[in-house]
C-alpha cells in the first residue's frame, strides 16, 4: 500500500499544502515543532479517521478556520484510489473516490498504516485498556468485520449493566431477559476473542525473530489473558452464572473480552515488571514490524509504514538494524531531527524534505 500524493486544508499548521511521496523511504527532518509530526499524522488521520495523539477532533483544525480536509491517492495492489476525511462542526465526513461512505467502520479498513511513535511505550507500560484500545484498531484495519463484531459487544455490554442496575433495585425484575442478554454477550465475546487469539498468535510466529534481529537476543512472545482463554461455551456460561450475583450487587458485568490484556514476556518474566526501558522500546518496535508481516499476509500487501522521532529514542546500531529489517517494498515515512544517524545507503534512496515553516524537496 503506497501514498502517492496528500493535499491538506488547514489541518494543524498546514493552510493549504499539496505533496508527492516516494513509494520506498522519505525522509521528514526538522527541528522540533517545525511540522514534522503534523504532516505524518494527516497520514494517520487520513486512514483511521483520528489521530494517534488522542487528540480531539476540532484541534486537528487550524485555528480561525472551521473546516479542515485531509486528501490523498493511495493505491495497493489492484487499485488506485482518492481518499477524503473532511472534519466541520463537530462531525466527520468520509469520501472514496467522492462517493460517501455513510460508516465510519466501512472506510477504516480500506487503508493500512503502522505507526512507531515515543508515546507507544504506553502500550506496555499503561493499563490493558491501552492494549486493548491498540490491538482493537489494529485488527480492524485487517478485518472490518471485527469492529463490527466488537461494536455490537459493546452495545449488548451497556444494555446488560443497565439491565444489572435495575435488578439491583428491584428484586422483582425478570432474570429471563438477563439471561438473553448473557448469551448474546458469549456470542459476540467468542468471536472477538477468536479474532483477537488469531491475530497474537500471528504476531508471536514473527515477534521474536525480530526482537533477536534487532538486540540479538530472542525469547520475546506475547501472552493473551482472557476470561475466554481455551474458549468452552459451558465453561464460560457457567462463570456468568456463578458471579450473576455480584454483577447484580455492582450494577455490572464482571467478566468478559472487555478485560482482556496483553503482557509481553521476556524469557517468561513479565517486560512491564522487569524489563529495562530500552528492552521496552526494542519489544515495540518488534511489536510493529511483526504487525507488517501480518498484513501482508492476510490482505497481500504491505501497509505503510511511520516512524515518528525513531531516532531520538534508539542507538545508531539497533537504528539501522530496524532499518534493514524493512523491506523494500513497503513505503516508509521516517520523522528525525538528526538525520546524520540514518546511513546514507537508506538516505540515498529516500525522497528527503526539510521541515522549516513550510517543507522543502531535498
Amino acid at each position: 500500500m503506497k501514498i502517492h500524493h496528500l493535499k491538506l486544508l488547514n489541518f494543524r499548521n498546514y493552510e493549504k499544502y499539496e505533496i508527492s511521496f516516494s513509494p520506498n523511504y522519505n525522509i521528514i527532518y526538522g527541528k522540533n515543532g517545525s511540522g514534522k509530526t503534523n504532516l505524518i499524522e494527516s497520514i494517520y488521520v487520513l486512514a483511521l479517521t483520528k489521530s494517534f495523539r488522542g487528540s480531539v477532533d476540532k484541534v486537528l483544525i487550524m485555528n480561525n478556520k472551521d473546516v479542515c480536509r485531509v486528501e490523498g491517492i493511495v493505491s495497493d495492489n489492484k487499485y488506485k484510489n482518492n481518499y477524503k476525511i473532511i472534519i466541520k462542526d463537530g462531525e466527520k465526513r468520509v469520501k472514496v473516490n467522492d462517493t460517501k461512505i455513510d460508516k465510519l467502520s466501512d472506510y477504516i479498513s480500506k487503508i493500512s498504516v503502522v505507526l512507531f511513535n515515543p508515546d507507544d511505550l504506553r502500550f506496555i507500560k499503561d493499563s490493558p485498556s491501552v492494549r486493548r484500545q491498540a490491538i482493537n484498531l489494529e485488527i480492524s484495519e485487517i478485518n472490518n468485520v471485527y469492529l463490527k463484531n466488537l461494536s455490537m459487544y459493546n452495545k449488548v455490554l451497556k444494555q446488560r449493566n443497565s439491565y444489572l442496575k435495575m435488578m439491583s433495585t428491584n428484586s422483582n425484575t425478570s432474570r429471563d431477559y438477563l439471561d438473553i442478554l448473557t448469551n448474546k454477550l458469549i456470542d459476540l465475546g467468542e468471536k472477538v476473542y477468536l479474532s483477537r487469539k488469531k491475530y497474537i498468535d500471528l504476531l508471536n510466529e514473527n515477534i521474536g525473530n525480530i526482537y533477536a534481529k534487532i538486540c540479538g537476543i530472542s525469547d520475546l512472545k506475547l501472552e493473551y489473558v482472557s476470561d475466554f482463554k481455551d474458549f468452552d461455551r459451558d465453561n464460560i456460561a457457567k462463570k456468568y452464572k456463578d458471579n450473576t450475583e455480584r454483577d447484580i450487587m455492582f450494577g455490572k458485568t464482571s467478566i468478559g473480552i472487555h478485560h482482556d490484556d496483553i503482557r509481553f514476556k521476556f524469557k517468561n518474566m513479565s517486560l512491564k515488571d522487569y524489563g529495562s526501558e530500552g528492552q521496552q522500546k526494542n519489544a515495540i518496535i518488534a511489536y510493529k514490524l511483526a504487525e507488517l508481516e501480518i498484513f501482508n499476509q492476510i490482505r497481500g500487501n504491505y501497509p505503510i509504514l511511520i516512524l515518528d522521532d525513531l531516532f531520538s529514542e534508539l542507538d545508531r546500531f539497533k537504528i539501522n538494524n530496524i532499518l534493514n529489517l524493512i523491506n523494500d517494498d513497503i513505503q516508509t515515512f521516517i520523522t528525525t531531527t538528526e538525520i546524520d544517524k540514518i546511513n546514507d545507503e537508506i538516505i540515498n534512496k529516500s525522497k528527503v524534505f526539510e521541515v522549516f515553516d513550510d517543507i522543502k524537496e531535498g
